[in-house]
């Protein structure tokens, strides 16, 4: 490993400081380097708050000038919240900058390093190119396509089911495996399942075993006809939590209005065979500027996912347990694949164990 990518690599670590804080703004982390020592670091903490660069030129002060400046993402060269990178980087005197991928956004891109380059400064792009591009692979999928992040989330037993015949799926997987959960939940800006799995379990859907989170994820329940019990734990919630129900375009106003009472929020989708159209909620929900969308349930809902190509990323717990029959709950439902060679195949990140419990990180296949 080169002196480029070692001190990228801590700036990815200093990046992922900021996940589940900066959205829908990317996380990013910079550090000003002078003579192979570290003179300033700093990351993007919030959307509104300091960009990762100014934070690092700050703490660099006056011995940034002649330095080189190491970013996981293009320098920003526009006025939103905030001022320009571009302009703070240029008036430290930074010699050079180390840049791991160019601002997708089409808006943007390739303005920061274009204009460093003209004035003078050193540029070099792509250190690291894979690692940073998927640490910021919901801010990129947002900015490109305007569409949320898909991540689906299942626990299942070693030989497939999801739960019991009765619902149950108390618990499949063990504490840690449940607790690396809850960090995703954390990360994500919304948490999505079926209106079955709110009959079922009566979730809460908060990153609760997560200490102190930054910010509560909106929960949104799919509920073809608004079949959700008002006593539901969902409309039990900090203010800052919101709940939304999305519904198909006939349903009660006399329940519509009940969930409202509740501070809920119901949205009514477009309707595909009687049931939600699942992408047109997701495109509600990218309106709503939530770049990421964490699909936790249950069965039927997971199966349309799959089908319609709307998942980006999976999760996927295998519990050492053997339910034992044949009349459990899948893990997903609705028609499948005639043949194997139709399957959806996976590009597997990572494989990874809690305990007894192994976790498979994958990507679906393009």
């Amino acid at each position: 490993m080169d002196i480029d990518e070692r001190f990228m690599k801590q700036v990815l670590r200093l990046a992922r400081k900021g996940l589940g804080s900066t959205s829908p703004n990317p996380v990013v982390g910079a550090l000003v380097v002078e003579n192979g020592q570290i003179i300033g670091s700093g990351y993007h903490k919030k959307a509104g708050a300091p960009h990762a660069e100014i934070e690092s030129i700050s703490q660099a002060g006056e011995r940034a000038k002649g330095s080189t400046i190491y970013v996981n993402l293009e320098p920003c060269n526009h006025y939103g919240r905030t001022p320009p990178c571009t302009k703070a980087i240029l008036e430290s005197g930074i010699s050079k900058a180390v840049v791991g991928i160019p601002d997708p956004n089409p808006h943007v891109a390739g303005g920061g390093c274009k204009l460093l380059r003209s004035k003078g400064v050193e540029v070099k792009c792509g250190v690291l190119e894979e690692e940073c591009t998927r640490l910021n692979e919901v801010y990129i999928k947002y900015v490109t396509k305007g569409k949320p992040f898909v991540i689906l989330k299942g626990a299942l037993t070693l030989d497939g089911w999801i739960a019991t015949k009765t619902g149950n799926s108390t618990w499949i997987t063990n504490e840690k495996s449940r607790k690396f959960v809850h960090s995703l939940r954390k990360r994500v800006d919304a948490i999505m399942v079926g209106v079955e799995t709110i009959i079922a379990d009566n979730p809460f859907l908060m990153p609760y075993l997560i200490r102190r989170p930054d910010r509560a994820p909106v929960r949104v329940i799919a509920d073809t006809n608004l079949r959700i019990p008002l006593h539901s734990r969902v409309f039990n919630s900090p203010k800052s939590a919101l709940t939304i129900i999305a519904a198909g375009s006939n349903v009660s106003t006399t329940k519509k209005k009940a969930i409202e009472g509740l501070g809920a929020r119901v949205i009514k989708c477009q309707m595909i065979d009687r049931q939600i159209d699942l992408a047109d909620l997701l495109d509600r929900l990218a309106e709503m500027s939530i770049s990421s969308v964490l699909v936790e349930g249950g069965a039927a809902i997971f199966g349309s996912m799959i089908r319609e190509g709307l998942v980006d990323k999976f999760y996927i717990f295998i519990a050492p347990k053997i339910l034992g029959g044949d009349n459990g709950i899948p893990f997903t439902r609705g028609p499948g694949c005639d043949i194997i060679e139709n399957c959806l195949s996976l590009k597997v990140l990572m494989v990874r164990r809690f305990d007894d419990d192994i976790m498979i990180e994958a990507y679906p296949k393009k």
